[in-house]
């Protein structure tokens, strides 16, 4: 089952690809501001755009088996150039990643390690994991069109006696930033991303609840947010994928927080 929902997702990925990536799934109608207890939040949708960009993650297949140890990674990405600075407003007043463009990959919703080159390897635990890759502009903000992402079940050293029971139909939110630590003028805007995959939000529909240092805001479309206002050490952003009553979707990762440092 597990394999035959791996095949699916991929089929699907390749079907609904090319010229049907359009555009980025964000929406330009609600830009205004959100202000709580001092902290301020403000969607932006005028990044550049690649709509044509496409991601997909040539080795490990759906569903294999490799060895324990350090993964292989292995892409083919067309209409994207990796290690490219990717200009506008918003590369000069958050944090950029001076080596450019790159894929950022996350295993089971753990913090994305960033790659700069379509091939790599990294340590991953032996088990069953669940695997996003999806391009990301200098500034570590995702291409949020279908075809810029990838997603599968691998299976690194002995498969498990149980398989991992990951529907990859089903709604998921993953976690991308903020990260780590910021200091300087990079600490004045941090932005705050995630993924999500076989959901959309709206106002009458699913919203993700970011709860940021006890503050709650209901976001109702998927865009990067603008964080200000946010105090010196350490910060602490909750994400959860809820549906239009406020309950939590079901899911492994529909529910993630996460701290990170400001520093002056």
């Amino acid at each position: 089952m597990l394999l035959a929902l791996g095949a699916c997702d991929t089929a699907r990925q390749q079907q609904e690809s090319g010229s049907q990536a359009t555009a980025e799934r964000v929406s330009s109608a609600n830009t205004a501001s959100m202000e709580k207890n001092g902290i301020r939040l403000t969607p932006f949708t005028d990044s550049p755009k690649n709509p044509e960009a496409q991601v997909q993650l040539k080795s490990p297949v759906t569903g294999s088996i490799v060895p324990s140890g350090n993964v292989s990674f292995d892409y083919d990405i067309t209409n994207f150039q990796l290690t490219k600075m990717t200009g506008g407003m918003h590369s000069e007043e958050m944090a950029n990643s001076q080596q450019g463009q790159h894929i950022h990959n996350i295993v089971d919703n753990e913090p994305y390690t960033a790659h700069y080159t379509t091939e790599f390897t990294k340590p991953i635990a032996d088990g069953q994991h669940v695997v996003l890759s999806f391009l990301s502009r200098s500034y570590h903000e995702s291409l949020k069109h279908r075809g810029a992402y990838d997603l599968r079940v691998i299976t690194v050293g002995k498969a498990p006696a149980t398989p991992l029971n990951a529907d990859l139909q089903a709604p998921h939110l993953f976690y991308s930033r903020p990260k780590d630590t910021y200091s300087g003028k990079d600490a004045a805007k941090v932005m705050l991303d995630f993924y999500l995959v076989n959901t959309t939000l709206s106002p009458e529909g699913n919203k993700v609840r970011a709860t940021i240092n006890g503050t709650e805001f209901m976001l109702d479309q998927w865009a990067p947010f603008m964080m200000e206002g946010l105090p010196a050490g350490q910060n602490t952003v909750k994400l959860e994928l809820v549906d239009a009553s406020g309950n939590l979707i079901p899911g492994p990762f529909n529910s993630v927080t996460r701290n990170f440092t400001l520093q002056p």
